[in-house]
Order: structure tokens, then sequence, then C-alpha cells
């Protein structure tokens, strides 16, 4: 109101009367009936030296009307002026008087971005204007559609909107042929990159970040595998690799071997640098270790060496050169819009004729429907690993072969139904030559391993932390195979019984599939997979939290009001009611971040004493421990 005054001067005159003494005699002053906030506002510009103290202020004496009743009657009486007059009337001082953003802000007392919003809402569609006039839009409603100046898109998708849709609806359809600023796309490259290589963005005024959509789709693309491409040359350049490619995702189809580097000593130097770095940070941790606030160089001091050490020490693992001259690397944009190094892919045709395939740690790389049910076999079948089965110098007939080993089979098979401890080797061998080695068909027991691409039902499922747990484990095994696959058996074999369970356990767990697809219809494989997590103790909550982007944002508010008042409770809920979605996930999410609270199918049953197969674990022990 004082900057309003300031502009303009008072508009409505100040009512008051004289004030008196207990006896009814007048004081000299005078009490404010009608215009104590532009009082109030004289006396802010006081204090802000744009007027004098005693700067005469116009007024109108009543002394004939009820105090009281023309005080309430200046509020009860008066009609407010329609939102949308707002609008039209801050749209108009812009228009036809030239006046700026920040001028009419300072004429009205509001910030800049206020003007800027109601300036918005003012170029929305007369059409829609006059609707939001009826009460047939609300004013969230109205402010989606200023997302856009477009007037005809306006109407267009005001005319295929569904009965009382929300605003995040009408946005989504006015901004579905862009990109928004939160896509991975657009972090990685940047706005500023992208509107200096001509990209527009259409600005969202109305969400608490100011966020907004980039139009230009196919610029952003192009800039985005423009720079992937930098980043793969730079790596070829650095490391060596024979080829790098990149990819806006990880190709899982890729069909290539998988070598991993291997440990090595550090050179004298960098073990020399490696102890230097670690004993400065080991001398700052403990000069600090009281302090409640380490000082701005002391915490980047301590970033600085925290990168040293994890630079020296990644030295310690090293990849073979003859792998580094014929394999290569995939560059991939991560959700986050970072980039992820996947190395060490060797192609088909740059392998070596003479070796045999080595182990392949991708674990998407042949799924089911690749291999068509079998592995397929090495292009070589005479590599030096194979024996003849021929008898001697004398050639059987293929008949006569057949015959015979036909009875050696139904031989192996009632002495290794016999022998369950050589049968575990068996079936282990047979899951890691197919899944860790590609192409080596070198297993005898026909136990083929069935492979789901989880990231192709959940996207980002790779860069959780349980992806990348399970990545690390799998790179661990894989980086303790023989390189030649007929060198596997001895190393299954002579494996120490944890270890040979660990590495069946692993084997087996990655042909597990409790994916719940809407046309796959699996009631008994479902209800396996519940008893399967009842088994195994499955606590997703070490795993899986509720977040926006994972859960709270991608169901009803009902949903989320469901969620709360099961994570926290009713009252919580409560206060949640009249929010927007938006804002009502992102406080769920905080509400929600300690409970440890599960959608029902990440739940699992609450198990009253050990399961059955742990009982029967337990009941067996003392047998076990007798027959020794």
């Amino acid at each position: 109101m004082a900057a309003s005054i300031a502009a303009k001067g008072i508009l409505q005159n100040l009512v008051v009367e004289p004030e008196v003494d207990g006896e009814g005699a007048a004081t000299g002053f005078f009490c404010v009936t009608i215009g104590e906030g532009r009082r109030l506002a004289q006396l802010l510009r006081v204090e802000r030296k744009e007027i004098r103290k005693s700067e005469p202020i116009r007024c109108i004496v009543d002394t004939a009307n009820d105090p009281h009743e023309i005080s309430l009657d200046e509020n009860v009486t008066r009609e407010s002026t329609h939102p949308a007059d707002q609008f039209a009337a801050f749209r108009k001082l812009a228009d036809e008087r030239g006046l700026g953003v920040e001028e009419i802000a300072a004429r009205f007392g509001v910030t800049a971005y206020v003007v800027r919003q109601r300036l918005r809402l003012g170029a929305v569609s007369p059409k829609l204007i006059e609707l939001y006039r009826e009460g047939d839009l609300t004013l969230e409603q109205l402010m989606a559609f200023a997302i856009t100046d477009d007037h005809a898109r306006q109407e267009a998708v005001y005319e295929r909107l569904p009965f009382d849709p929300d605003a995040s609806t009408i946005r989504r359809l006015l901004t579905e042929t862009h990109v928004a600023a939160t896509d991975r796309r657009a972090r990685f490259v940047g706005l500023e990159a992208y509107t200096e290589a001509g990209g527009t963005v259409l600005r969202d005024l109305f969400t608490e970040d100011g966020g907004g959509y980039l139009e230009d789709v196919a610029l952003l693309d192009l800039l985005v595998t423009a720079r992937l491409n930098r980043e793969a040359d730079a790596l070829r350049a650095a490391e060596g690799w024979r080829w790098t490619e990149a990819h806006l995702d990880f190709p899982h189809a890729h069909g290539m071997r998988r070598v991993y580097p291997h440990p090595v000593e550090l050179s004298a130097e960098d073990q020399a640098a490696l102890q230097a770095v670690q004993t400065e940070f080991d001398r700052l941790t403990e000069q600090h270790q009281t302090a409640e606030e380490l000082p701005d160089d002391v915490d980047a001091r301590f970033g600085e060496l925290e990168a040293e050490i994890e630079r020296l020490e990644a030295k310690r693992q090293a990849y073979d050169p003859a792998d580094v001259a014929r394999g290569g690397a995939f560059v991939v944009l991560n959700h986050d819009g970072t980039v992820r190094i996947e190395r060490g892919f060797i192609r088909p045709g740059d392998e070596q004729p003479e070796a045999e395939t080595g182990p392949d740690s991708d674990a998407e790389a042949r799924n089911e429907e690749d291999r068509g049910g079998e592995d397929a076999a090495p292009d070589d079948e005479d590599d030096e690993s194979a024996t003849d089965e021929d008898d001697g110098d004398q050639p059987l007939s293929d008949v006569l072969v057949r015959d015979l080993t036909a009875h050696r089979t139904l031989g192996l098979r009632l002495n290794l139904s016999e022998q369950p401890d050589v049968a575990i080797v068996a079936v282990t061998h047979a899951l890691t030559a197919q899944i860790f080695y590609l192409g080596a068909a070198a297993h005898v027991v026909g136990i083929q391993p069935v492979k789901t691409d989880l990231a192709a039902h959940a996207d980002g499922i790779e860069d959780t932390r349980a992806g990348k747990a399970w990545s690390d484990r799998h790179a661990n095994w894989a980086r303790q195979m023989p390189k030649d696959v007929g060198a596997l058996w001895e190393f299954v074999a002579e494996l120490d019984h944890d270890s040979r369970m660990a590495l069946l356990a692993h084997c087996v767990s990655l042909t597990v599939n409790a994916v719940k697809l809407p046309f796959d219809r699996r009631p008994r494989a479902l209800a396996a997979a519940r008893r399967l997590a009842e088994a195994v103790a499955l606590d997703m909550t070490s795993y899986w939290r509720p977040t926006a982007r994972s859960y709270l944002g991608r169901v009803t508010k009902a949903g989320i009001l469901v969620a709360v008042r099961e994570g926290v409770g009713e009252e919580a809920a409560a206060r949640l009611t009249d929010m927007k979605k938006a804002d009502m996930a992102q406080v769920a999410e905080q509400l929600l971040a300690a409970t440890g609270w599960l959608p029902s199918l990440l739940r699992t049953a609450a198990l009253q004493g050990p399961t059955d197969l742990q009982s029967e674990a337990q009941g067996s022990e003392p047998h076990a421990e007798a027959a020794e």
C-alpha cells in the first residue's frame, strides 16, 4: 500500500473522529475510523524518509455516524475485484502504457515475479478467462494453461480435457512435445548451452522452482549426441581402447564378451604418492576430529585428498593391454544426467581365433529371446580343450558312438544321483558356463538360465544402490573366472563349499523373475515369488524407499494419502488433503522417509518363527553331524 500511495497518492481519504477524554472534552487528537491501513502505510513512508513526519494527510472528520458501524460497512459492502480483472489491468499497464515489470512492481508494492505471473495469466485465451470468470475453470487450472501464450493450443487442449482435470494433466498435454528442464538430457547439456545453440525454453512461472520445458527436442538430442561422442573420443584417446561407442541408454543386446581388470601392484612412485596423500588425510582428520564444522579451505582440501586417493587406488586394477587393444567401451547417459562408462567389451570379430571365449559379465546380453532357448555354439569346434571321443585308431560308426555314449550318459546319471556334492558342482558349472562365457557350450548338465532384463521394466534401476551392488557382485565373480572355459570345471570343483554355494546362489538368483506384467498371467509363479521372499526374509526397505520419482508422483492424490495414513497416521494425512499433487508428493516423501513404509507389492509377509526351509535346514544339521 505504501508503494501504491507513493506512485498514485491516497485515492480514498481517511475518515476520522475527534478523540475525547473521560469528561467528553476534545483532546486535539483524532482516531482513524476508516483507513487504518493507509495510515500505517504513510507512517512506513515516514520511516523510509519518503515524506516528512509533518506531511499533511487529507482526512474527513465524521461525527454523525457510529464509528464501529462505518468501519464495518467499508469491509462488508465493498465488492472485491475479480482476479481476472487484476490480470487484465496489469496487462493493460504493460501493453498500453508501456510500463516495465519492475516499474509495475514498484507502483503496486509486489515483486517482479508476481507481476510476471499476473501478466502471464492476462495473456491466457479470452475464452478461457471467461470460463474462469464463470467458475468453470479454477485458478490452478488457469495457471496451468498460462504455461504457453499460444491461444489456439490452449483452446485445443481444453477441448481434449477429461472432466475436472488437475493442473498437472493440463501441463502435460500442453508440453507433451517438449522436454522438461529436469530431464536427464537437459541436465546433461545444461540450459545455458541449449539456449546458446538457439534453443528456446518454455518457462512455467507457477511452479516452485520456476522450471520450464525445452521446445526444440531435435536440437537437444543433437547436443546430447555430440557431447556423448566427445566424451567417447576423449576416453578412447586417454585409455587406448580400440573403439568407444556413445549411447543414450546401455545397449543390453550387444552380444559381446566382457573382460575385467585384474589386480596389479602399484608402481613405487604411485605407492609413495598414495602414502603421502593418506598421511596428510589422517593428519587433517586428527586435527579437526572435534570440530563441529570444517573451515571452507579444509573441507575443500579433504575433497582433493579423497579424489586423489580414489584415483591412485583405482590403479590397483588394470585391464590386460591385449584386451584394451582389441576391446572397447560404451559411454552412456545415466538417469541423473551424468556420464556412465562401461569398459571391457570384445566384439566377436575381434576375438582371438585360438582363444576360448572368456567371462562375460553382462547379465542381460543374452536373454531367452536372443538365445532362442539355447546358447550358440562356438565357431571353432576344434579348440584345444576339446577331446576326441573316438576309440583310439579304430573309427566307429555314428550309430555305435551314439549307442555307447547313451550308455555312458545313463551311468553318469546313476552315479551323479547318488553324489549330491558332485551334482552341486555340475549344476554350478553349467550355470556359470552359460552366464559368464558367451557361446561356450561347455556344460554337460542340461540346465539353462532364463534371464530377464529388469532395465526394460524399471527406468533407472541400474543406478539404484541395489543395482550397483548387484553389478559389483557380478563383476567380482567374473574377475575370478579362468579366461579359458575349459578350466572352469576345475575352478568350480576347487572352490571351498561356502564359496561354491555362494557362486551357485548368485547364478540361480540371476534367473529369478518376479516381474508382474499386465498380459503375463502367472499366478502360481508369483505365489512362489512370495514364498521365496519369505524364505530369504526379503526386506525391501533396504533397497527401495517411496519418493516423488519412484512412487508418490506416479499415483493419485488418494494413493498418496493412503501411504501417509498407513506410514505416519491419520492426522498427518489430513494435513495434506488440500495440497496440490506435486506439493503433496514432496511433503509425503519427507514424512515417509524414516517410516519404512512400503506399497503392498513390496511387502513380505511377517514371519512367525523360522520358515519351512529354515526349519528343514536346522533339522538336517544333526543328521549330517551324525553321518560324519
